[in-house]
């Protein structure tokens, strides 16, 4: 049977079967070669991707960016709400119309959660989410099941440590969701208890068979995982800095705790000091093949959105 991927948007990976996530990451598979030798293909040749960029970002719009260039296409954008006219009072709305008669798919980033759903009901071409506030991150989570597979081997009966900021980490809330379509998984939570797993994330893993524990501690659970997927405390998202100085530093994944173990280090990075510097040099140092892995993810996800539904 062919497959077939049947969205048109990326906007969360709730929207997403376990056929779709698959469809994905075998194409990825295929686009590896081509990015990792700096090839060129001509699948999307003459296309043109835009890039809304309302809120910082370096490896998300970079990879992008590479994608769209391997594949021959090229991009369009912003950086920042301050480099649009957004910051001249243009409605989000005006903006995304705009960017529609120019490019074949549009790429959004935004500090506000429902942005990227907002602009889609609004535009006919594909768009893609790439991160809304504390919301999600469905592409960042693709890559990150594509490295477990790549690493690991399967995706099914992992054993995974989530770590750090449960309550705004966009992705782990989208990993949760994805993870809830493979079996035999076992995730365990791990961070500080003011900045836990939100209730809506627990209620979605509580409706399938996806088994999960909330734990404070890494040693507790070290022996016992594939995957120890660390994020950072994220400063931005405190309203109070009283409040981020009394937790910033809880947990640092160091050589020392890795020793002897079998399990792979993950993060989506940018990294802080939750994973210390001598890891880097280890076998255990996955962070860094994960970022790379977003251009092939990338790629896949592109050259799919826009050839399954051209202007």
């Amino acid at each position: 049977m062919i497959k077939i991927f049947k969205l048109k948007n990326i906007i969360s990976i709730k929207d997403f079967e376990r056929e779709d996530i698959e469809y994905i990451l075998d194409e990825a598979s295929k686009l590896e070669d081509i990015a990792k030798s700096r090839d060129i293909s001509e699948e999307l040749k003459g296309k043109i991707l835009g890039l809304m960029f309302f809120e910082p970002s370096t490896r998300t719009r970079i990879s992008f960016e590479t994608a769209m260039k391997r594949l021959h296409g090229q991009c369009i954008g912003f950086t920042s709400s301050g480099s649009s006219s957004v910051s001249k009072g243009e409605s989000i709305a005006d903006t995304a119309k705009m960017f529609e008669g120019y490019s074949d798919a549009l790429v959004i980033r935004h500090e506000l959660e429902g942005v990227s759903k907002f602009i889609s009901d609004i535009v006919d071409v594909p768009v893609i989410n790439a991160g809304d506030g504390a919301g999600q991150h469905p592409t960042q989570t693709l890559l990150d099941l594509y490295t477990i597979r790549n690493e690991i081997g399967s995706i099914d009966n992992l054993k995974i440590a989530l770590i750090g900021d449960l309550k705004f980490g966009r992705t782990v809330h989208s990993l949760s969701n994805a993870l809830c379509l493979f079996d035999n998984v076992k995730i365990y939570l791990v961070s500080p208890p003011e900045l836990r797993m939100p209730q809506e994330v627990l209620i979605d893993l509580d409706k399938t068979n996806v088994e999960y524990e909330e734990v404070s501690n890494i040693e507790d659970i070290i022996d016992d995982v594939n995957v120890l997927y660390v994020t950072r405390i994220q400063k931005e998202r405190f309203g109070d800095i009283d409040e981020y100085e009394k937790i910033k530093g809880a947990y640092i994944v160091n050589k020392k705790m890795l020793e002897g173990k079998d399990l792979i280090v993950m993060h989506p990075l940018p990294r802080i000091d939750e994973i210390a510097g001598d890891v880097d040099d280890t076998k255990y140092n996955k962070y860094f093949t994960q970022a790379a892995n977003a251009v092939p993810v990338r790629m896949a996800i592109l050259k799919t959105l826009i050839k399954n539904n051209p202007k």
